[in-house]
């Protein structure tokens, strides 16, 4: 019955049915004109099709067709700009449709994989969930923290050099930060660099004359670490101290050679919520910031690891749970955690890594009075 059916392009032509023969009442055939279909919408991910035409007598089998037009279509469309680079640069094709005409290829580039890789199963890995990094905290989220002490610190810093006391507002406000950083944009009490380095000095060691140089791990630290070593999951740690005072923290519990990366104060020139020490950490591991995950226990270090398109556990070690819903996964000791959770997290949808194909769909309920007009011939009934 049916003699030609166009297909339906990304571009929004409608497609128009040819020439075909019916018959009328009296059994005599009648030459039927031009039956223009509705346009098709984008809607989101799907491509859906307007079935509009099934008040007017148009039933499954022609739409099982249509359907199969519009695909064909789709995949010449996708695939016809490679014969249009053949002709000739300066060929005049008339008025330009200000439309690109290349649309990229399918399956699109994962920016994952590493075709240097000799064995596909790591590759598969590498493009899946599998492939993730972690990037912890130093204080509050590893070690036990007593935020007082940093309090205490920077009271005692004010009283030297004559200023005033930060309120607490200001000592939050300054969490996270660089000393230098801190002294600088936010107190005010220098601007001179070594001004700056010799009371970021002094501070520090204020803070490790409180500290007394004790360090324990927080309950269920160590056994989350020794669950991502177990599965050969890379680690960075980054803190705003100085290098020195975290190896000696560090070789002081016992954890040499844990961490793959250590991204300390001298690193880095800018401390949270700026997201510099995070993005610099996965450049160091070698991993895309999306399949990073950082561990943190600060609304502060939320906002750097978004920043940084990073996923974020949230440890409720000095803040309650309520505080941290920012963060991706909020937990109170990380052994609640599984390695299952991390792929969950690093099981991403980004635009980075392509987006999943168009699905093809019916409204199956549609109002002819909102739908597009339906072009028919008088002969057709």
């Amino acid at each position: 019955m049916v003699e030609s059916i166009s297909a339906t392009s990304v571009l929004r032509h409608s497609p128009v049915l040819g020439l075909h023969q019916c018959k009328d009442v009296g059994g005599k055939k009648k030459a039927v004109g031009f039956v223009r279909i509705p346009q098709n919408d984008f809607l989101c991910r799907k491509l859906v099709c307007c079935s509009s035409l099934r008040g007017v007598g148009v039933g499954r089998p022609l739409r099982r067709i249509l359907v199969k037009a519009q695909a064909m279509g789709l995949a010449k469309e996708a695939y016809s700009y490679q014969d249009e680079e053949r002709l000739p640069r300066n060929f005049n094709h008339g008025s330009d449709s200000g439309v690109d005409r290349k649309p990229s290829l399918w399956p699109p580039e994962n920016r994952a994989d590493n075709a240097a890789l000799q064995n596909p199963l790591l590759r598969q890995e590498r493009m899946g969930c599998g492939w993730l990094g972690a990037i912890f905290e130093w204080e509050g989220v590893l070690i036990e923290e007593n935020p007082d002490l940093e309090k205490q610190a920077w009271l005692i810093l004010s009283q030297e050099e004559g200023k005033s006391p930060p309120p607490t507002f200001v000592t939050r406000r300054i969490e996270g930060m660089k000393n230098e950083q801190a002294i600088s944009e936010v107190l005010c009490w220098a601007r001179e660099p070594s001004q700056l380095r010799r009371m970021a000095t002094r501070k520090e060691e204020i803070y490790q004359s409180l500290q007394g140089g004790i360090y324990r791990f927080r309950p269920g630290s160590q056994e989350f670490v020794d669950v991502l070593i177990h599965y050969k999951i890379p680690i960075a740690l980054v803190s705003t101290r100085p290098r020195k005072t975290l190896e000696n923290a560090i070789g002081a519990i016992g954890i040499e050679g844990v961490f793959s990366v250590i991204v300390t104060a001298e690193d880095v020139y800018r401390g949270k919520p700026d997201p510099e020490m995070f993005m610099y950490a996965a450049q160091l591991l070698q991993f895309l910031p999306e399949r990073c995950i950082v561990f943190g226990n600060s609304n502060q270090t939320v906002e750097a690891a978004h920043d940084a398109r990073m996923k974020c556990v949230a440890v409720a070690s000095k803040h309650p749970v309520y505080e941290l819903g920012a963060a991706d996964l909020v937990v109170k000791r990380l052994d609640e955690l599984s390695v299952v959770d991390l792929k969950n997290l690093a099981d991403i949808d980004s635009p980075e890594f392509g987006e999943p194909e168009l699905e093809m769909e019916f409204e199956e309920e549609a109002d002819l009075s909102s739908s597009t007009s339906v072009a028919t011939d008088d002969d057709f009934w």
